[in-house]
Order: C-alpha cells, then structure tokens, then sequence
C-alpha cells in the first residue's frame, strides 16, 4: 500500500501515550480469520466504521469490520474528546457561495444532529464516557478575530435564527474562561466533551452486541470486485462481501481504493495533558470551567479542564513522524500552553501523544458511494471535528448502506476533489503552515498584520 507518511505514523504496534489509553486500557480484538463472507466489509473501527456497523447489524445485515490495528488505535482513541459541531474547514461564507444557503443550512442542521446523536447513543446504550457540561467556546486571539467573531454572530443569526453567546475580555474571568491573550470569546450552547477511548470501545461493544464481528490486527491489503462481489484481501485469507465502507480517514492509504489517492491529506495534531491542577492554581490563572474550548486561530489551539482536574491542552502543527519533528512540535505546544496559561508554567506534563486529523482537497467531507464503482462506499475528511461529525456520518451511511433512502446536505454529500498537486501536499501544507504562523502569531509572540 502507498501511504502519504513515513510508515511510523502508521505503525499499530505502538500506542500513543494517551491519557486516553492510560485511563481506559482497550481489550484485544481477535484477527480475522478466512475465507468468509459479509454483506458488509467495513475498514476501519474508528467513529464511522463502528458507528456504520452498529446500523448495520441493528437493520440485519452480516457485518464484519477490519481494522490493522484494535478500536481506538487510530483518531477515535486519541483526539481531544470534543463532541462539538464541525467538520468542514470552510467558513459559512464559504460555504454559501459553494453550496447555496439551502444546503449550508442543512449542513450547519447536520452538525447539530450529530452531537444529539452522540448524545442520544450514549444514553441508549448505557456508555459511561464522562460526559461533560455543554457549550463550546471560541476565544478570539487578536482585535480582528474579536471583531470577525461579531460580525459572524450576526451572520450565523441570519442564517440559522440563532447565534452564539459573546463575552467581552474583561468579564472573561468571571466567567471561569481567562486565557492570556484572549479578546473576547464566543459560546455555542450545543456539543459537549467526553472521554473518546470510553466512547469508541462503548460503540465497538454495542456493535458487537447487535451482531458486527469487529476484528483487531487485520489489515486489509488488497480490495478488487470478484464475481459481483468485493474481495478483501488480509494476511488471514480473504473476506467476501457484497458492500465495503473505507473509514479510515487520516490513516488512508493512496490505493485502498485507489479513487482516494489524492483526496486526503493527514495532518498532525498534537496533545499534552497536565498533573492535577489543585484549585488554587485553577483560581491563581482564573480557568475554572469545564468548557471545551479552543482558540480563534487557523493553527488553532484546544484545551478543556479534565474531570480529574487534569488540564488538556492541544495543538495543531505537525506534519512529519520523525522523532525530531514530533519532540519539536510537542515543544511548541508546551510553549504555547505556558505563554497562554502563564499561571500553569510550572505544573509538569504527565503525558504527550500525537495523531492525524484528516483535510480533503475541498476541505469538506464525505459520506457516500465512491463514484464507479459499485457497491464501494467511504466516510472520509472531518477536519479534526470527528467525534460527533464521523459518528452521524458513518450511522447515516449504514442505514443508506441497508438500503434506506437518506439525503445528506450537499457540503457532505459532493465526492471531494483531488488536491491540485498530490505529490506536493505535505510541502506545500508546511509551506501553508509557516505563513499561517507568520500571520497569526504564536502565543506571547509578534502576530504580523492582518
């Protein structure tokens, strides 16, 4: 298989480091074994495989999942467990003029059902992911970006009939949310924080509960139509099946289907998470609130008090699995941490781990069949926005994939388009990136004119 990293990034021999992993340690999932058949085949036990297995069995259909590593191993296992609208790295603007207001309305509807879904399956199936408080916070990094934030609520208020919450800086404090730097803050009422390892390992087992075989260290190595059929080869023989889903989004190979190569691009993010903070050092830099929140800039920072009283602080960034590429960027998310929670400089990094987000050429992404090619669905491209994104995604997917007629809004719904120049993306995403930070400024550093 061509892979767009170095092969470390995806190596399922080793676990990331996770508060995640360390805190919720996954059971092994047996490898497949063949020959077999299926009436489904999905690729990938993240958020959308899982959640598209669950519909699936629940409708009847045999389903078998395959994943090279186990649930968990990937995004679904890692990220920062921000159940939150999302999905798209295009602006509503953006969005209005590619799709029509119709359709980015329906979209912008998408993602709020998303994150009632997550809701909505927690409770159905009785899994303990410590669900945090809701509402989602956007701290503004500049003037400008507090002053965009306005005039977007505006904007959003006119096409949706309803609008985020402003904060002025100077009532920041108050409010639990003081972040050094911040000019103001925007909240949205809808999404909520949760652990992710405790949600994807909850949707391995009701997916297994409702009749999925889910199978762990099972790489798929080669996929081909046979006899009206697709043929999923793996080192233990094949699997049959009669439809495949590909969902495996930032861990995608270039030619698994080949319809991929080019189409997505797996950026690094990158995560650390703090000892327990006791209270005086929360009321010493004024963040008290349990809030998921992130930062106004395009390499945005996110960050949210854990319920143990951890603090977890992310960072977009990276693009390489060097060594010294990683230590570099887990570096300047410390830095980054220090300069926007001063109060915390000293309060030591328990754990720092990493893992790939996934962009499209279009920059929005795709539940859907793959063109040409009958009977091959993918699920793809949730620009670091997967928990609640992915999940509705891939559940919608399962039920269209048993045989129900569902529309998806056009923003999700189009097959994205190829990046312009395929070999160039990584160098030219880290020539993007350091114009960005040009841009935008560091945290405590000079932020160039905008």
């Amino acid at each position: 298989m061509r892979r767009l990293h170095l092969p470390a990034a995806y190596d399922t021999a080793r676990w990331p480091d996770s508060h995640w992993r360390a805190t919720a340690p996954p059971p092994v999932r047996a490898p497949f074994e063949g020959p077999a058949e299926a009436g489904v085949a999905v690729i990938g036990a993240g958020y959308t495989g899982l959640s598209a297995a669950l519909a699936l069995a629940e409708a009847g259909v045999p389903v078998t999942v395959l994943d090279a590593g186990q649930p968990g191993w990937g995004a679904s296992g890692r990220n920062g467990g921000f159940c939150c609208k999302g999905g798209a790295k295009l602006s509503d603007a953006q969005l209005v003029r590619r799709f029509g207001r119709e359709e980015t309305a329906a979209f912008l509807r998408f993602q709020d059902d998303a994150v009632a879904h997550v809701g909505a399956t927690l409770e159905r199936h009785g899994m303990d992911a410590e669900r945090g408080p809701d509402g989602e916070v956007c701290l503004a990094h500049s003037p400008a970006a507090w002053a965009a934030m306005q005039a977007e609520a505006e904007a959003r208020r006119a096409l949706t009939g309803r609008a985020p919450r402003l904060i002025p800086a100077e009532e920041l404090r108050q409010e639990g949310l003081a972040m050094a730097g911040a000019h103001g803050a925007e909240v949205d009422p809808v999404g909520f924080p949760l652990h992710p390892m405790k949600y994807v390992l909850g949707l391995a087992a009701a997916a297994e509960a409702a009749g999925a075989r889910v199978c762990g260290g099972s790489a798929v190595t080669g996929l081909r139509p046979e006899a009206g059929r697709w043929r999923l080869d793996t080192e233990r023989g094949p699997l049959l099946a009669d439809k495949v889903l590909v969902a495996t989004n930032g861990y995608s190979a270039e030619d698994l289907p080949p319809w991929i190569g080019g189409r997505t691009l797996g950026a690094y993010s990158t995560i650390l998470v703090t000892r327990p903070l006791t209270d005086d050092e929360r009321q010493a830099q004024g963040w008290t609130s349990q809030s998921m929140a992130y930062d106004s800039r395009r390499l945005l920072h996110y960050f949210r008090l854990l319920p143990d009283g951890r603090f977890l602080f992310g960072m977009r960034g990276g693009l390489s699995a060097r060594p010294e590429a990683q230590a570099r960027v887990a570096r300047e998310a410390r830095e980054d941490f220090e300069a926007m929670f001063p109060a915390w400089a000293g309060v030591e990094t328990e754990r720092e781990w990493s893992g790939l987000v996934c962009l499209t050429g279009s920059l929005t992404p795709y539940a859907g069949p793959v063109p040409g090619a009958e009977g091959l669905w993918a699920a793809f491209g949730w620009h670091g926005n997967g928990v609640s994104t992915a999940s509705y995604a891939g559940h919608l997917t399962g039920r269209r994939m048993a045989g129900e007629a569902l529309r998806l809004p056009a923003p999700i719904a189009t097959p994205p388009r190829r990046f312009p120049i395929p070999a160039l993306r990584l160098p030219l995403k880290r020539l993007a990136y350091a114009l960005i930070g040009w841009r935008e400024g560091r945290p405590g550093r000079h932020q160039a004119p905008l």
